[in-house]
């Protein structure tokens, strides 16, 4: 049946899902402890699963379609689990969408707080890295407008360590 398979499908995109959350633990640790080696080989195994994720999607988009066609419904309609489980009468079927439902929805949401984390620590890493930049360097600002040295009032303001200019 074509609910089993939605079921199935859905199953293992959670199964994926969690093991993003567990490469965004990793990713986490990785920031933390300013490994950009170990950073560049979760990101790009991130790639991998995402590849994967949306693999598995079309399928689930197919598992929908082929249940709506069961129930005599022609329509490619794109329905939410939620008003799936309205035309699912079998009570163990049910009951295991709603119970994927919900697994999937808290891997979901964990793993959605874990990236919003994980951007906030990579923003503050530039910021920081920008900030002693510019005390290195000096700011921007020193150089936006040009003055001819002939002028009085000309003086070079380099504030920073080095001079950048070549």
């Amino acid at each position: 049946m074509a609910i089993q398979a939605l079921i199935d499908t859905l199953e293992e995109m959670n199964a994926q899902h969690t093991l993003m959350l567990e490469l965004g633990e990793r990713k986490k640790q990785a920031i933390i402890q300013n490994d950009v080696d170990e950073l560049t080989r979760i990101v790009n195994k991130e790639t991998k699963f995402v590849k994967h994720i949306e693999e598995l999607d079309q399928v689930r988009q197919q598992a929908v379609y082929e249940f709506l066609h069961e129930k005599g419904i022609k329509s490619n309609l794109n329905l939410n689990i939620t008003e799936l489980l309205r035309m699912v009468f079998h009570p163990e079927e049910k009951r295991r969408l709603m119970d994927v439902q919900q697994k999937f929805t808290q891997t979901l949401t964990e793993l959605k707080h874990l990236n919003t984390l994980n951007q906030q620590m990579i923003e503050q890493s530039l910021t920081i890295v920008n900030y002693s930049l510019d005390l290195v360097t000096g700011g921007p600002e020193d150089e936006v407008i040009y003055q001819h040295p002939g002028h009085p009032g000309y003086s070079p303001k380099r504030k920073g360590m080095f001079d950048s200019r070549i």
